[in-house]
Order: structure tokens, then sequence, then C-alpha cells
């Protein structure tokens, strides 16, 4: 059966419903999610708890102040609404106080998270003083204006009232009127309204703004996957390739700027700033929006060179694309679009990029894979493993994808050697495509060269279309979203699976329970991949593998989505690191925390890692890093 045969009838029509559905959801379904409910706000407690006070306590204001409004024939002339009335009309005064106090507790929740509690990642500028300031003055205000209105009248049904009760009780304690209150009452009238009318013009010029653009970027924010990366579509005819000044940048990302809230939630998920590194996706975000602002306000409009005048050139090339900061921002602001429109200057327009990444897409310019290795050596060594090469025509039920790291990396070839020996104890029949395979791309692309991606992708889709295959199963999580997610870009989508998704479908026979000499089961700790788990949900699978290979888990305290990246994507395998800021000993000290003998991975680039941290820390006799591969394949029955 041909590429195309199998898309249409076999395995890709949940790959490709999978992928619509994650792809388009309803505008009226986001707005509910993420704008009213606000999820992602909820993952935090304490902020979560405040966020939705203020919110909800303003939102309510606003919509019980417009009702009152239009009971002034106002906004309908010669019209008095009828509503609210008589139990209506008392339930709206609770429900007004109700609001308001829920908006000064959670103004006094977020003054002591500022003041008091502090988090490192929670920057305070005078703008959000302000804001809290208002915020506190505007329902006091409020609740003063109620108790003169209260003291004065005296009404029968004061109790529904009872912030307004509370505070006339203090007021006729010092003394007030009814005279005095009839007399403050405009006053106080006047100032409300005034604070009212401040906060509304404050909006564009303070962090309040973020109550109209956050929202419109949630939805007008790009459906694309969090591990698809923008196509430079007609790369040989447009001029230009990246960002290199502000107003390149798209009006939607331009927008995503001004959504970005401060609240620090990405600094404290990523790992560059975990580690130490300079870079932050919030500074950079807010670098930008400063340039922004700054070129608008520019009377000669002076266009600033982002990369040196206005954020350091070295500072792109510390993310390593993981995707963490996107999962956790409550308003889906994406700097990693950024990071790769501004490499993508670097690397084609201006040349200045790292000497070891320029090496390495030289290398895979002329040998095919970032190793610079002889592709006909993948060939030798296969052939010794008795695995078939497929020639133009041939059919096959699995493709074996295996990938630059799994091909040529000595480490990874055991890896390889281990699944292959699995395909071949189950009696799959599978095959590679031998020389023919080039990269995928995946390291190309996140280096900003993606020029070189998209001739590798033409190239490797053309070599599909010539073999005739069920499935491509592969075993590095990068080739898999790349060609699951990115080379749809350039033609139909891919019926792919990661090998733990692959394996956990087959029935193997496992060994019995484990146990060392003193009669205790090993335990393993499975690291999540970026690019496997966070970028398309492979989460369970690998988890289940070891649970049927009878082995005992534990789990990191940064784990399945929250998983910290362990500083090999986005191109970090192949460029320099300072010693002191190393990702993947971060990482490792996690494992190291669960006390677990093994560390279970899935990916070339994270056993690379691992192995690295492990050398250059000297826990090797704590504990060991496997690929899952090489685990199930010693724990299958023989």
């Amino acid at each position: 059966m041909s590429t195309q045969a199998a898309a249409k009838h076999t395995f890709p029509d949940l790959t490709k419903a999978a992928s619509a559905l994650r792809k388009s959801r309803p505008a009226i379904k986001e707005f509910v999610i993420n704008i009213l409910a606000q999820v992602r706000v909820w993952r935090k407690g304490y902020p979560g708890i405040m966020h939705a006070l203020i919110f909800w306590g303003v939102t309510i204001q606003v919509i019980g102040t417009a009702i009152n409004l239009m009971q002034m024939q106002l906004f309908i002339p010669f019209v008095e609404l009828p509503f609210p009335r008589n139990l209506g009309y008392l339930t709206y005064e609770l429900v007004m106080d109700l609001a308001g106090v829920a908006i000064l507790i959670g103004v006094l929740m977020a003054a002591f998270r500022r003041l008091v509690l502090r988090p490192k990642t929670l920057e305070t500028r005078w703008d959000d003083t302000y804001a809290l300031i208002l915020l506190l003055l505007i329902p006091l205000a409020g609740f003063t204006l109620e108790s003169l209105r209260l003291i004065s009248a005296d009404p029968a049904w004061a109790r529904w009232s009872p912030m307004g009760s509370f505070f006339t009780g203090i007021y006729q304690s010092l003394g007030l009127t009814p005279e005095v209150a009839v007399q403050l009452h405009p006053y106080l009238f006047w100032t409300h309204v005034g604070l009212g009318l401040t906060l509304a013009a404050s909006i564009p010029f303070t962090k309040f703004r973020h109550l109209i653009q956050t929202p419109l970027n949630i939805l007008l924010r790009s459906r694309r996957l969090t591990g698809e990366l923008v196509k430079i579509e007609n790369i040989e005819e447009t001029e230009v390739l990246g960002v290199g000044t502000i107003t390149e940048f798209t009006p939607r990302q331009l927008l995503s700027f001004d959504a970005c809230t401060r609240c620090g939630r990405c600094e404290e998920v990523c790992p560059s700033v975990i580690s130490g590194m300079l870079y932050s996706p919030k500074n950079l975000v807010q670098s930008l929006r400063s340039v922004k602002v700054s070129t608008l306000e520019s009377p000669n409009g002076h266009k600033v060179e982002l990369l040196g005048e206005a954020i350091p050139e070295e500072l792109i090339w510390m993310c390593t694309t993981c995707g963490a900061c996107l999962t956790v921002c409550p308003g889906f602001v994406n700097p990693v679009d950024e990071v790769i429109d501004l490499r993508r200057y670097q690397t084609l327009t201006t040349g200045k990029i790292p000497k070891s990444a320029a090496d390495t897409l030289r290398n895979i310019e002329r040998q095919g894979n970032p190793w610079g290795m002889d592709p006909g050596e993948r060939s030798e060594w296969l052939d010794s493993l008795d695995v078939r090469q497929l020639e133009p025509g041939d059919q096959t039920d699995v493709l074996l994808y295996l990938g630059c790291a799994l091909g040529f990396d000595e480490r990874n070839k055991k890896v390889t050697r281990s699944f292959i020996h699995l395909l071949q104890k189950a009696g799959v029949d599978f095959a590679t495509l031998g020389i023919d395979e080039a990269c995928c791309g995946d390291t190309a692309r996140r280096l900003g060269h993606e020029y070189l991606f998209q001739v590798l992708a033409e190239q490797n889709i053309e070599t599909f279309s010539k073999v005739n295959f069920q499935r491509i199963v592969t075993q590095c999580p990068h080739c898999f979203n790349t060609l699951k997610n990115e080379y749809p870009q350039f033609g139909p989508e891919l019926p792919i699976q990661h090998y733990t998704e692959f394996l956990d479908d087959m029935s193997l026979a496992f060994e019995a329970p484990a146990g060392d000499s003193n009669g205790s089961q090993p335990t393993i700790t499975y690291h999540d991949p970026c690019y496997l788990g966070r970028h398309n949900q492979v989460f369970n699978q690998p988890r289940e593998l070891l649970d049927r290979a009878h082995l005992k888990q534990r789990e990191m305290a940064r784990s399945r989505e929250n998983s910290m990246c362990c500083g090999g994507g986005g191109g970090q395998m192949w460029l320099e690191t300072d010693a002191e800021t190393r990702i993947n000993h971060q990482r490792l000290q996690d494992a190291l925390a669960t006390e677990a003998g093994t560390i279970a991975t899935a990916c070339p680039y994270c056993l690379t890692m691992f192995d690295d941290a492990i050398r250059s820390k000297g826990v090797g006799e704590k504990v060991q890093v496997l690929d899952l591969a090489e685990i199930i394949e010693a724990r299958l029955v023989n």
C-alpha cells in the first residue's frame, strides 16, 4: 500500500481527526474556558483565587453599574427599565456588595503577595502599585457612598446591603448625621465616578491594558500545536527572512507583547531561568514590547535593530524550545515564535550565529546529519543486524525512521539495536530507508535555517512517496514531532507513531517482577522528553510499558506536562554552554532526588544529556540512564 493509500484508509484517520480537533477550538468555547473560567490562572492556587476575586468582582460591578445607569433613561430615551425591582432589587444590592468585598479581598491578597511573599519571578512596577491602589479606592468609595445613602434615607431593607450597613455603623459612631450625609453625598458620588473613569482612562497606559489585549490574544492566537513552527512561504522569493526590526513581527505577535502581564509563570518553569542563564521568556517579550512602544513614539520612526541593540545576541540561543512557557501562560503568549524568528534573521540574513551552530548546519548541508558522518556508515552497521533496506517500489508494514542520533551516535546505536531486536522477536515486518534516509530537519529549523529544513522535508517526503508502507515508527521524539506536526505543511499527513506507542500496542511477555539479592524491587524514574510529552501528549504509554515490565516507578517532582527539559532541544545539543548553567545538571538533580537507581527516557537527546551530566557530576555509582527500548528488551521473556 502506498503512503497516500495508507493515509486514506488506515492509521492516519485518527491522526487527522486528533490534529484537526487540537488545532480548531470554537471561539465560544475558547472564550468560556480561557477568558471567563481562566483555567490556566487556576493552576496556581493562591494567585488563582486572588485573580478570580478581582476579576469577577470587577466584572459584576461593571455589569451592575451599567444596569444602574440604564435606570436613568440615559441609553434608552424616555424608557425606564423595569428591572431590578422588589426582591430583584434587594438581590441586586446584595450581589453588588459581595462583589465589592471580593475586590477588596483580592486586592489585599495581591498586596500581601507582592509586599510580603514576594515571589522572585514576580516584579513590581509603578503601574502594579497604581492598579492595586485604584482597585482598593473604588470599592471603598462605593461603600462609603452607599453608607451615606443609608444614613440619609434609613430604608427598611438596609440589611440587604451588608457592607453599606457596616460602614453606616462606623460613620454613625463617629457622629455623622443624616443632614451631613446628604451634603456629602454629591461629593462622594463624583469622587466614585471619577475613580471609575480614571480606571477606564488608564487602560491603554497601564497594566490594565491586559483587560482587553489578553482576551484578544487568546481569541486571535494561532491554533498551531506547541511543537509546530511557522513555515516561511515561498522562501526563495521572500525578501525578509526572519525578524530584524520590530515592524517585521506580525500584528498578532505585536498584540501578544501587550497581552503579557509579567506574572512570571514562564520563568518559574523555564529551564534556562532555573539553571541560571541570562535568558528569560518574560524579559524577552517585555523587551520587544518596549521596542514597539518606543518605535511608535519615535518622531522620526527610527527602527531599532533588535539583536545587538535591544536584545543581546547570545540570549536567543539559550532557549531550548521546550514549550514549558507556552503551557503555563494564562495569556497564551508564545516567546518561542519570537526566538525562532530572531534566529532565522541571524542565520539566513546576517550570518552572525555561534560557531558550533554554524558547524552543525554545515554538517547537515554536506553530509545530511549533524555529526557530519558519511551516510553510508549507517547502512553498513544496519546490514550487520540483518535489517532490510527499502528500494524504490518496495513494500513493508513498518517503515523504521531512525533519525540522525539513533543512526550515527555510538551510545544511541545501542538503543537502536535493542529496538530492532524487539521488532525481530515480535516478527514485525519492518525496514529502513537505508542511505536514502535524510535528516528530518528538526535541528536545522530550530537553529533558524528554515531553507535547509524545507529542502530536507521535501527530500524526505519524495523518498517516502517512492516506497509502500502502513506506518512510520521512529524512536526520536524530535523526528516524531517534525514528521507528525511539521511535514503536513508540505504535503499529506504521515501515518507515524513513536516507538513507545507502537510497543504499547503490542502483546509483550515480560519476566516476573525483578528483585535484587535482598528481594527489593529496583526503582526507575521516567523522564518525559519535551517533544514527546509536552508537545505531543505521549505521557502514559512509556509508563504503562514500565508497569507491564513489573518495574517500580518513582515520579520526579517535575513530570508529565510539567517535566523539565534535559537541555538538548532547540539546537542546544550542539551549542556551547557555560558549565555553571547547564540544564542537564539541574534535571539530573530532579532524578537523584527520587533515589531511583535508573533514569528511563525515550529520546536520544535526553539520553545523551543525562549521560553527560552523570559523568560530569561523578554519580555513576548512584544512577544510570537507559532508554526504554533497552529496559524492555532486558525484561522480555526469552
